[in-house]
């Protein structure tokens, strides 16, 4: 019977160890600064709430993390190694996921079903990601944009207890941006993803002609962020976080998909970053 939790040996530290390596800083923290950049978006900011909404979001990006290894090593058997016995990856997604379903509890009583609603939606594309929606080119290139789009949206409603136009376009201005940077990213893996007719953009309509896809999708975001800005449904100064991540966008077109990936999800962090700033000091009320 299996019984240690780590495939690299026993203990608390080898253990831990284990555990803390499915905690992937680059893809970790834009959901939760997504969540962050919606309860901003509301004006005042409850902190409970606030909290309770990012570990909730932290546990969703957690239980794929531990889920995507999981599969890739044990049942696709795409992966050479990993840190975490089968019953460990089953121990930490049971964690994760009870942890995320306390946090919704105790959402649904300071923030309401709304909040709820939006929350657990993050933890189903979480948790099937693999095998189930990182197969075809649709869900494989939405899903992680799709639960950052979530994460802000959740942001805000824990907050406000309600919809509102803004956070919806910035939602929607995420979803796109990061869907063209997630077809770079799958472009990585063209070769392998074919040979075992693993539908990803790149796969579907060929590496040259995904760039192609990734960059308009991109463009379309920042285009967007120039349109509500012009019509100041955005704060104006918000063309400042397009010029931003257009500069990287530019470098990174000229790199190859790792490089290129690594340069698009450190300009988003830049994106994002210029855009909380432009909220900060330009708050929504000043210009709705």
């Amino acid at each position: 019977m299996e019984l240690a939790l780590a495939r690299g040996g026993s203990g608390i530290a080898v253990t831990t160890r284990a555990y803390l390596s499915q905690v992937h800083p680059v893809f970790m923290l834009p959901p939760l600064a997504a969540s962050l950049f919606g309860a901003l978006l509301a004006g005042v900011v409850d902190p409970v709430s606030a909290t309770l909404h990012v570990v909730a979001m932290f546990s969703a990006v957690y239980t794929a993390h531990i889920k995507d290894g999981y599969v890739d090593f044990y049942v696709r058997d795409e992966d050479d190694d990993h840190p975490l016995t089968g019953r460990g990856c089953r121990l930490g997604l049971a964690v994760s996921t009870v942890v995320f379903t306390i946090c919704c509890g105790l959402l649904l009583t300071v923030a309401g079903w709304l909040a709820v609603a939006l929350t657990v939606p993050t933890w189903l594309i979480a948790y099937h990601h693999a095998p189930q929606l990182d197969t075809n080119p649709v869900t494989t290139t939405t899903g992680y944009p799709l639960g950052i789009a979530l994460a802000l949206l959740g942001g805000y409603v824990v907050q406000t207890g309600t919809f509102a136009g803004i956070p919806l376009g910035f939602a929607v201005v995420f979803l796109v941006l990061l869907s063209g940077i997630k077809v770079i990213d799958d472009a990585q893996d063209y070769d392998y993803d074919r040979s075992i007719a693993k539908r990803t953009v790149a796969v579907v309509v060929g590496p040259e002609r995904a760039y192609t896809v990734a960059y308009g999708l991109m463009a379309t975001a920042l285009l967007a962020v120039v349109a509500f800005a012009a019509l100041r449904i955005f704060p104006p100064a918000s063309v400042l976080a397009v010029v931003a991540f257009g500069a990287v966008a530019l470098t990174a077109r000229r790199a190859e998909p790792e490089l290129a990936t690594m340069l698009l999800i450190r300009g988003t962090y830049v994106f994002l970053a210029v855009l909380v700033a432009v909220v900060w000091f330009e708050p929504l009320s000043r210009i709705v």
